[in-house]
C-alpha cells in the first residue's frame, strides 16, 4: 500500500464481457485507470509506459487504445508541449466508459439484489423446523 492503490470499479471488472473486452483491453483500461488520480485531471501515461507494465510494444498499446477508442470508452486528447511545440504523451478521457458503466449498473444491481434474495430464502428454508413424524399407534 506503500506504493499507491488505485480503486476500480468492480462493476468493471463484472461487465468485462458485456463491454465487450477482452483481457488485454481490459489490462490496458485498467492501467489508464492507475493513473487516473483525480476527476478533473485525465491521466496522460506514454505508450512506452503502458508498453513496460503490460509487456507488450508500444504499437499493440496503440491497436488496443484505438480498438477502446472505437468502442467508445476511451478518448484521445492530444497534448504538445507550450513552449516548442512538441508533441507530448496524449491524454485520455475515460468518460465513455464511466456513461457506459452507469448504463449497466442497474442491471447489475437488480442482478446482486435477486441473488441476495435468494440466498436468503435458502438459508430461510434451511432453517426451518421440520415438523416430527407423530405416530398414531
Amino acid at each position: 500500500m506503500d506504493i499507491g492503490f488505485c480503486i476500480v470499479p468492480s462493476l468493471l471488472l463484472r461487465a468485462q464481457g458485456r463491454l465487450g473486452l477482452n483481457p488485454t483491453q481490459l489490462a490496458v483500461l485498467l492501467q489508464l485507470c492507475d493513473f487516473w488520480w483525480d476527476e478533473a485531471r485525465k491521466p496522460y501515461p506514454s505508450k512506452d509506459t503502458l508498453s513496460e507494465r503490460l509487456g507488450i510494444s508500444p504499437r499493440q498499446i496503440q491497436r488496443y487504445i484505438a480498438e477502446l477508442e472505437d468502442a467508445g470508452l476511451v478518448k484521445r486528447i492530444e497534448r504538445h508541449h507550450a513552449g516548442h511545440g512538441g508533441k507530448l504523451s496524449n491524454m485520455y478521457d475515460l468518460s465513455g466508459l464511466v456513461e457506459r458503466l452507469k448504463v449497466l449498473a442497474p442491471e447489475f444491481r437488480q442482478a446482486d439484489e435477486e441473488a441476495r434474495e435468494a440466498r436468503k430464502a435458502v438459508i430461510r428454508k434451511a432453517h426451518r423446523r421440520r415438523p416430527k413424524n407423530v405416530s398414531t399407534n
